[in-house]
């Protein structure tokens, strides 16, 4: 059983579905080419959305039991059981996905540098992760909930975060590895909590959420960087 087997994630329930498809409907001009490596593929909502864009994906995940929900829903992707330090395949990607990966890792830096050995010379890496100082991390700090934007909370705990980006933080780490940031944004406004912002929201009102998210990226409840190899 894999130490990541003991944590409850789900990108089919709750809020982060809807933050999830609002994701990929903003990263999917990013795309390119017909083959896409997703790392860290979950128990696969992604993975299903990334099979519209693309002939060929590969999915990645550490956890035997998140594979196995994934793959009893999506037929026309494969899926590889592995610890991104022990991935071993030999073609490279025309797009490579780690998508809410990063600030669950060991030592990013070296996954990233890992990454980069299976994406193709004109490919690109997309990197999405939480955002430190979105607005409801801020407001949990002057509430007392949490002692700085940058503290793990019982929720990260829970779900295996051993850190949380800004987009500084982000690029950091980024650059480190040897690649090369050519785009980065934000993703959503987020005052409360997903529970809250599920029961106040429609439709519309997660569209506009959204398009304020893009607009002031630096308190957005997401972060991204598009890179690509120097």
């Amino acid at each position: 059983m894999s130490k990541l087997d003991k944590y409850n994630f789900s990108t089919h329930n709750g809020f982060n579905s809807v933050l999830l498809d609002l994701r990929y409907k903003h990263l999917k001009k990013y795309f390119k080419g017909n083959s896409c490596l997703e790392l860290g593929c979950a128990d696969g909502k992604g993975t299903k959305l990334l099979t519209q864009y693309f002939e060929n994906v590969v999915a990645v995940d550490g956890s035997r039991k998140l594979i196995e929900q994934a793959k009893k829903d999506i037929r026309n992707a494969v899926f590889i059981n592995s610890y991104f330090e022990e991935l071993k395949l030999k073609e490279k990607f025309d797009v490579v996905i780690l998508a809410h990966i990063l600030e669950h890792v060991d030592n990013p830096v070296q996954i990233l540098k890992i990454t980069k050995k299976f994406v193709k010379k004109e490919g690109v890496i997309i990197i999405d992760v939480p955002n430190a100082l979105s607005i409801h991390r801020q407001v949990g700090v002057l509430m007392g909930m949490i002692k700085t934007e940058y503290t793990l909370n019982e929720a990260d705990f829970s779900i295996g975060h051993q850190r949380v980006y800004d987009l500084k933080l982000l690029k950091k780490d980024v650059i480190k590895a040897g690649l090369r940031v050519v785009d980065e944004g934000g993703l959503f406004i987020k005052p409360f909590s997903n529970a809250q912002m599920g029961k106040l929201l429609d439709e519309r009102g997660i569209e506009a959420f959204n398009e304020v998210g893009k607009r002031y990226p630096h308190i957005s409840a997401e972060i991204f960087v598009v890179c690509s190899l120097k």
